[in-house]
């Protein structure tokens, strides 16, 4: 075989004990994970927020951003719950560029996964003490996961990845939401069966252990968009779509029937000035319809402190490396005009 074996990789053990998270974020991070809960099961009206920048490239700037987030979410607490997008793995289409901070802690240096595997660790520990709000990552791999799992709180599984067994079986285990983007294709089959799957108890080969999972009724939709055979970007948050959506989900035996929209990637053709109008666009939705208001639970938001994108070697603090993101005047903005929004459902 042509593969070279570097080296060992630390297990998640000896990570979460070199690197052992404080127990005062441990409840933290407890009470959040009942709120986000509330909100899926139905037991809450507040509405969910997943924000922050495209990849998470830089720890200081990262944190800069989750503690500006969390002063806004002391403004928006009693309609809105803010998730920090603090994404650690990125998929590439072509398998070339940046492919985020588990491979390369310095996006211009070589790649290093075991300084990076103690780098996201580090830094969303960090941004968790800095700002009290748990975040979010992509389960890009499975398998790394356990490395985070006692500070995420929700977890996204991407459009290149819905239909892949592990990541469904994964997040069948999972005690968080699980979100299941539409894939590029735009194919809402293939979404919805993998929110089936993970909702589905399984027994599979997981950190070279038989493992049994009890299934997660927190798995939910994503909806961010298609690209067609042509490269055209097709958006799907309109209220035709999410209509749509709404009538073929609830014809499955699905619990917790919940959808978020993702304003960037397809939905706004890569503008990301295009966010706010998509954002405001599903609220009116949501105003015209009881069923939507019930489904439609949240939004995801690329936002950062910089407007725009970089080569990764830029050099501009808290600017995107991967896709371009709101800055954080207009993301401040749009996070106070959604919560009033919210307030008129």
């Amino acid at each position: 075989m042509s593969f070279q074996y570097v080296r060992k990789i630390p297990t998640f053990q000896d990570i979460l004990k070199e690197m052992p998270l404080e127990a005062d974020l441990k409840k933290v991070k407890a009470q959040r994970d009942e709120e986000i809960r509330a909100v899926f099961e139905r037991r809450s009206d507040k509405f969910l927020l997943i924000i922050g920048p495209c990849s998470a490239d830089n720890a200081d700037a990262v944190c800069e951003y989750v503690t500006r987030l969390a002063r806004v979410q002391d403004k928006v607490k009693d309609r809105i719950i803010l998730i920090p997008r603090i994404y650690t793995n990125k998929p590439r289409t072509t398998g070339k560029g940046y492919k985020g901070m588990i491979h390369q802690p310095v996006p211009t240096e070589e790649p290093d996964l075991v300084a990076g595997l103690k780098a996201i660790r580090k830094m969303h520990s960090r941004a968790l003490k800095e700002s009290h709000l748990p975040p979010a990552d992509e389960m890009l791999y499975p398998a790394n996961y356990p490395y985070l799992e006692d500070v995420l709180s929700y977890v996204a599984i991407g459009a290149r990845s819905v239909e892949n067994q592990q990541h469904r079986l994964t997040a069948s285990g999972l005690d968080i939401p699980a979100g299941m983007k539409n894939p590029t294709s735009g194919d809402m089959t293939v979404m919805l069966n993998s929110i089936e799957a993970g909702q589905h108890p399984h027994t599979f080969v997981y950190h070279d252990w038989e493992v049994r999972t009890t299934g997660n009724p927190l798995t939910h939709a994503v909806l961010r968009g298609a690209t067609d055979e042509s490269g055209k970007n097709i958006s799907n948050y309109s209220y035709a779509d999410l209509t749509k959506i709404a009538q073929v989900y609830l014809k499955r035996p699905l619990k917790n029937p919940t959808v978020i929209v993702d304003t960037n990637h397809a939905n706004s053709g890569k503008d990301f000035r295009l966010q706010p109008a998509i954002a405001m666009d599903v609220l009116s939705s949501l105003r015209k319809d009881a069923q939507l208001k019930n489904m439609v639970r949240g939004l995801m938001i690329e936002s950062y402190l910089v407007e725009g994108t970089q080569d990764a070697g830029g050099g501009v603090y808290g600017k995107s490396i991967t896709d371009a993101c709101l800055g954080w005047d207009d993301s401040e903005k749009l996070i106070l005009d959604i919560a009033e929004g919210v307030a008129k459902l």
